[in-house]
Order: C-alpha cells, then structure tokens, then sequence
C-alpha cells in the first residue's frame, strides 16, 4: 500500500468521525466503554476522540507530520508489536497510527480497559480502506514480530523489558506532568490549568499532578476558577477516591486545602492521588530549573505561562498533543523507520 493511499484513508477517517460526532451516533460506543470502564464517561470518550479527529487525523497536520520523514513504499512490511494502556481512552491511538503510517503491520494488544473504542475506529478504517485489513491485526497475545512499542506502568515496564527486551523495542513507563505558577496567571490561564488538571480525572500521564508555586501563593484564585469543574465530584469513582484521601488525611491531622472535590497539600512528589494535587514552593525561578532538570526522565510535560520557562506548553495545552509530541519524547517514527 501507498502512502498516498494510507493518507487518504487516515484523512477520511477523520472526517467521518467528525460527522459521526456531530450526528451523535457514537453515542452506543461512548456508552458501551463506561459501561466496560466506569472511569471511560461519555464525555471522556467524545473528548478524546474530538482531539484525535482534530490533531491527528487532520490530513495538514499529517502532511507536517510526515514531511520530515523519508518513508518509502515497503514491499515487505515488518510487524510491529503494540501492548497499549488503558488509562484514558484511545490513549494508544498514537502508537497504532505511526505503525500503519510508517507502512508496517499493526499486532495489537489492546488494554483491557480500553477495547470498544480502539476496535471500532480500526474497523471504520479498514470499510475506508480495505487493504488494511491486511495491516492490522487484533491479538490476545504478541506472537512473530519484529518489534516492540509497549506502555505500561512502573512495574509492567519490568515485566516488557524482559519478555521483549530481545527485540528493537520502545518501552514507557509511568510519568507525570506539572505546572509552574507565578501567581500572576488570569482567571482565563487558571480555568486552561483547570483543563490540565480534571480532563479524564487526571488519570493521563498528561495530566497535570503537582504544582511549583512562589512561597506565599494565594490558591484562592486557583479554587475560584477551578469551580468550573466542580462537576467532577458527581462521578463516582472520583468522588469515592476524593472521600477516602480526605479521611486519611483528617485521621493522620495533616495539613492540606480543600474545596469539596480537589485536595491540595505540600509534597515533593510528581505523581498525586486522584482527587489530589501537590504543589511545592519555590524562592527563585531557577530552582524549579533545576527541579525539572532533575526529573526529566518522569516528566511527560511542564506548562506554564510564556516566557517563563523555556521548553514549556502553554497552561490548557497539555492534553492537546500534536503527532509529532511524542510519548517520553522518543521519535516513534523514527524508531520505527530505522529498523
């Protein structure tokens, strides 16, 4: 197959899940994957899928993508190994677009929280483009490959490096993302903050979970605009982890804040609890350089406001990635071309 031919598949693809969602008929998907994952709500899954539709599959975006690229029509395709998450939804879709893009076959061992999805986006793209039928393949298990793209947490990443560290591979890990306040940001920059925070109740590894802020940071313009979000706290699952982290901090008489569905407390550590949010002071700018300097291997990506940092994403933009943001910042593409 052509790359013309999978980028025209890809941009049709696109388009018809915009009319899709426009038209609601996604709706029984959205409300099948809650009901397999009560943390996959409709809202998550339409979310989700809009970004996808608006920054991976849009064919100038793809074009940019791809032009730095020199991907050559293969006559035999090598088969890639894909063991996807399942912590948000279409959370893998990344990863399964790079393979077919690069003109390999797709062996895919979908997260078992995450399978309506993922199976029915794949299906629309074979009814666009049949010969990809012959590109993907849906497996409980890997089996003959010749390569590894793999992502999981702290403890499956052991469990990947030795069952496909014999093979080219590109293994993930666990990360975290963060935000850097000034306490001059606008309510506008703090609700976009918001966005970073609750989008998918902070379970993406672009989810922001922890805070460096001034010493003598005022949160109560940070809680005022994160009340456009208050509706967080009707879901279950979320309001569950938000009860039972708040008793035990009441019951360990730990000092934290708390604006009846966030808890925030001083922690040094990236990663925070659901339902949570750490933060940490700093005196000088440079400091939390040098703190991000020294995390860089757990970190995903850092926002804050422009100017103040350099390498950062705007606040509201972390789950907004384009294709070529890549997940660990390793060049899958590249990966993927140079085997």
């Amino acid at each position: 197959m052509q790359l013309q031919q999978r980028l025209a598949a890809f941009t049709a693809l696109g388009k018809r899940i915009s009319s899709a969602l426009e038209n609601n008929t996604f709706e029984p998907y959205f409300n099948r994957a809650f009901a397999e994952n009560g943390w996959f709500t409709p809202e998550s899954s339409r979310q989700s899928l809009e970004a996808i539709t608006k920054y991976f599959l849009d064919e100038a975006y793809m074009r940019k993508w791809l032009e730095k690229y020199d991907i050559q029509d293969n006559e035999e395709p090598k088969t890639i190994g894909l063991v996807l998450a399942g912590n948000i939804p279409l959370v893998g879709w990344h990863d399964i677009e790079t393979v077919l893009m690069s003109g390999n076959k797709a062996q895919i061992k979908l997260s078992s929280k995450d399978k309506i999805l993922p199976e029915r986006l794949l299906k629309m793209l074979i009814e666009i483009e049949p010969e990809f039928a012959d590109y993907i393949d849906i497996a409980e298990r890997l089996k003959d490959f010749d390569a590894v793209i793999a992502t999981g947490s702290a403890n499956t990443v052991r469990y990947f490096e030795y069952y496909f560290g014999k093979y080219p591979n590109v293994i993930r890990g666990s990360r975290n993302s963060v935000a850097v306040l000034t306490g001059n940001e606008s309510t506008e920059e703090l609700e976009n903050l918001g966005f970073d925070v609750f989008s998918y109740f902070g379970l993406g590894c672009r989810s922001i979970s922890k805070l460096y802020v001034p010493e003598g940071y005022n949160f109560n313009k940070m809680f005022e605009a994160f009340e456009k979000f208050k509706e967080v706290a009707n879901h279950n699952k979320y309001r569950n982890n938000y009860e039972y982290h708040k008793s035990l901090l009441l019951l360990n008489r730990e000092h934290h804040l708390d604006n009846g569905y966030l808890i925030v407390r001083e922690d040094k550590a990236l990663c925070s609890s659901v339902a949570s949010l750490n933060f940490e002071y700093y005196k000088h700018i440079s400091d939390v350089e040098k703190i991000l300097q020294n995390n860089k291997e757990n970190l995903q990506c850092v926002v804050a406001q422009d100017n103040v940092l350099e390498g950062t994403l705007p606040l509201g933009a972390s789950q907004k990635p384009m294709l070529w943001d890549y997940a660990d910042g390793v060049d899958t593409m590249a990966f993927l071309l140079g085997l």
